[in-house]
C-alpha cells in the first residue's frame, strides 16, 4: 500500500516507450495528460494527507500505433523551495509547513503575521486546463502553472488574483462552444463581502497582443453573495446548462478565522472546514443572459465534489451529481491511514451516491403549498414551501462511483452515459464503469490487483452517437511484481481494445484530459 501512496515516484522525463497489446485505433492520435500527487517525503519531513504531494504530471503520447510515456515533477515555487531545503517549507491545505526553527523570534513573529491572510501554494495537482492554445496545471487556490505538454516542461506562474478578486478557484472549469473558459472562486472577505465569483477567461485575443493576455481579458460574468460571511461554501465542481450556471452552496464550510489563526495554532488548514448536517444545502441557478441568480431551490445537508452534467427540459433543469452523506472522504486520505491494511480495514462512512435533481424554473405560482411541482417525469420532487422555497428531493440513479466523465460535446445537453471509476465501500476503485443514466444499464470493466484512474472518454472522428469513441484509464498495480498500464476500451461495448504496459513506476493520479494531436502546438509554431 505504502508503494501506492506514501513513497515518493521517480520521474520519467525522456519518453519511454510502452508494449502495446491488442489495436489501437489508428485515429488515436495525441496526448493523454494526467496530473496527481507523487511526492510525499522530503528530507526528515513528511506531508500528513496523499492530497498534499508535490504535482507530478505524467503524459502518454500516441503516434501511429505506439505508445510513448513520461512523467515529470511540476517544478513549481513550491517543489523548488521544499527541494532547495531539503524538508517542507510551504504549507498545503492538510500539512502546515513552519519556518525552520533555528531563525531569531523577530523572523517568527513576522512570520505568524504574514499567514494571517495565506500565501497559498502553487503545487498544482489536480487537473489540467486548457486556455486558447496553452495548458495549466491547476489546483484550487489562485495560483496556475502553463506547462509544455509534450515536455512537461515547467513553465510561468499565473496568479488569477491579479485579474480578478479570488482566493481560491476550482479545478473543474467548463468551456464553451468557442473555447472559452468559465471557471468559480471564492472572494474571502473583500470589501467586508465574502462572495462567489463565476469568471470568463477569452480562447483568443487580438493578434498585436501578446501571450498569456487571455487573463487580462478575464470578465467577470457575475457573483454570487455567500449566506454567511465567515463561512463561505467549499466547492470542487460546479454545473452548466445552455442558459444556466448551477452553483450548490453546500453546508461544507470554511471557517475564515479559524483559517487565519490556524498557524498560530499548529493546525492545518483542513481542521478549518466543517460540514453542518443540520444546516440545508442551497441551489443557485444563474441566467447566463441576465445574470440573475434564483436561489429558492434547496435540500438536505450533503457533501458533493463532482457534478455530472446538466441539461434544460420542459421548463425544468435536470442536473446529476455525486453526492456524500458526510465528509469523511477527505480524513481517509491523511497518510496516516493508508498503512498495508488499508483495503481490508477502510470502509467508507458514506457511499457516493448519483443524485438526480429535477428542478421547476417555470412553475404554477399558485400552485398548493406541500404540492409537488416537477410535471417532468422523474421520482424527483420539489415541494412548495410555506415560505415560498422550494424543497427538492433527487432520484437516485446509481451509487458507488466517482470520478465521473462524460462525452464533453453532450456538456449541458440532455445526455445518455457516465463514465466513471466504481467505488464500493473502499475509496479506492476497482473498475471502471459506464453507466447509461436514461435506461440505468451499468458496464464494468474489472481485474485482479488494478486500481483505475478516472476514465477519459475521446470521441472518434466522425462519431455519430454519443459513445463513439474510446476511454482511456491508467491502471496502476496493488502488486508490485505487476507493471502497470493504460488501458484502451471501446465506449460502445467497453471491451478492450488495447493496452500500452510501461516498464517504469506509474503514481495514482487524480484529474486530467485527452488532447488531439491538432492542438498541439509544435514549439516552432
Amino acid at each position: 500500500m505504502d508503494a501506492i501512496f506514501g513513497i515518493n515516484k521517480e520521474e520519467h522525463p525522456e519518453p519511454i516507450k510502452a508494449e502495446v497489446q491488442g489495436e489501437l485505433p489508428t485515429w488515436l492520435q495525441g496526448i493523454l495528460l494526467r496530473n496527481g500527487p507523487g511526492m510525499h517525503t522530503i528530507g526528515d519531513t513528511k506531508y500528513n494527507h496523499w492530497f498534499d504531494g508535490l504535482a507530478l504530471l505524467h503524459s502518454f503520447t500516441f503516434k501511429n500505433g505506439e505508445v510513448y510515456y513520461r512523467s515529470k515533477y511540476l517544478r513549481s515555487d513550491t517543489y523548488n523551495c521544499n527541494v532547495e531545503a531539503n524538508r517542507i517549507v510551504v504549507s498545503e491545505f492538510g500539512t502546515m509547513a513552519y519556518p525552520d526553527p533555528c531563525k531569531n523570534i523577530f523572523a517568527k513573529a513576522f512570520c505568524y503575521l504574514s499567514h494571517t491572510i495565506p500565501e497559498f501554494t502553487d503545487n498544482c495537482l489536480i487537473n489540467i486546463m486548457k486556455t486558447g492554445d496553452d495548458f495549466y496545471a491547476t489546483s484550487e487556490t489562485n495560483f496556475i502553472r502553463r506547462i509544455n505538454p509534450q515536455t512537461l516542461e515547467t513553465l510561468e506562474k499565473v496568479d488569477y488574483n491579479k485579474y480578478v478578486a479570488v482566493n481560491v478557484a476550482t479545478s473543474h472549469p467548463h468551456y464553451d462552444s468557442a473555447g472559452n473558459v468559465l471557471n468559480m472562486g471564492t472572494s474571502i472577505v473583500d470589501k467586508g463581502k465574502t462572495k462567489y465569483i463565476l469568471f470568463k477567461i477569452p480562447s483568443s485575443v487580438p493578434e498585436k497582443e501578446k501571450k498569456n493576455s487571455c487573463f487580462k481579458h478575464l470578465e467577470v460574468v457575475c457573483s454570487i453573495p455567500s449566506r454567511s460571511l465567515l463561512h463561505p461554501s467549499y466547492y470542487h465542481s460546479f454545473g452548466i446548462t445552455e442558459n444556466y450556471i448551477i452553483f450548490i452552496e453546500q453546508p461544507f464550510r470554511l471557517d475564515i478565522v479559524k483559517m487565519a489563526t490556524a498557524y498560530i495554532r499548529g493546525v492545518n488548514w483542513a481542521s478549518c472546514l466543517a460540514y453542518h448536517k443540520e444546516d440545508k444545502t442551497w441551489f443557485h441557478f444563474v441566467d447566463k443572459k441576465t445574470k440573475k441568480d434564483v436561489s429558492k431551490f434547496y435540500t438536505d445537508a450533503m457533501v458533493l465534489f463532482h457534478h455530472v452534467n446538466a441539461y434544460e427540459e420542459d421548463g425544468h433543469i435536470i442536473f446529476d451529481i455525486i453526492a456524500y452523506a458526510d465528509n469523511s472522504l477527505y480524513d481517509m486520505f491523511y497518510l496516516k491511514n493508508l498503512n498495508k491494511d488499508f483495503e481490508e480495514n477502510t470502509k467508507l462512512n458514506s457511499v457516493p451516491i448519483c443524485k438526480r435533481f429535477v428542478v421547476p424554473l417555470q412553475y404554477d405560482k399558485d400552485a398548493e403549498v406541500g404540492s409537488n411541482l416537477v410535471t417532468f417525469p422523474s421520482t424527483a420532487t420539489a415541494i412548495k414551501e410555506k415560505d415560498g422555497s422550494i424543497y427538492c428531493q433527487p432520484e437516485i440513479l446509481c451509487e458507488g462511483i466517482e470520478l465521473p466523465r462524460i462525452n464533453y460535446d453532450y456538456n449541458g445537453k440532455k445526455y445518455r452515459y457516465v463514465f466513471a471509476t466504481g467505488v464500493q465501500w473502499s475509496p479506492v476503485p476497482t473498475k471502471i464503469v459506464k453507466f447509461n443514466v436514461q435506461t440505468k444499464e451499468m458496464l464494468h470493466w474489472r481485474e485482479d490487483h488494478c486500481w483505475p484512474s478516472e476514465p477519459v472518454f475521446v470521441p472518434s472522428p466522425n462519431a455519430r452517437e454519443e459513445d463513439d469513441g474510446v476511454v482511456l484509464t491508467c491502471i496502476v498495480m496493488s502488486d508490485p511484481n505487476k507493471a502497470p498500464f493504460l488501458l484502451v476500451l471501446d465506449a460502445k461495448t467497453f471491451k478492450e481494445l488495447g493496452r500500452a504496459t510501461v516498464n517504469a513506476e506509474m503514481h495514482l493520479d487524480l484529474h486530467g484530459i485527452f488532447i488531439p494531436e491538432k492542438d498541439v502546438k509544435t514549439e516552432t509554431e
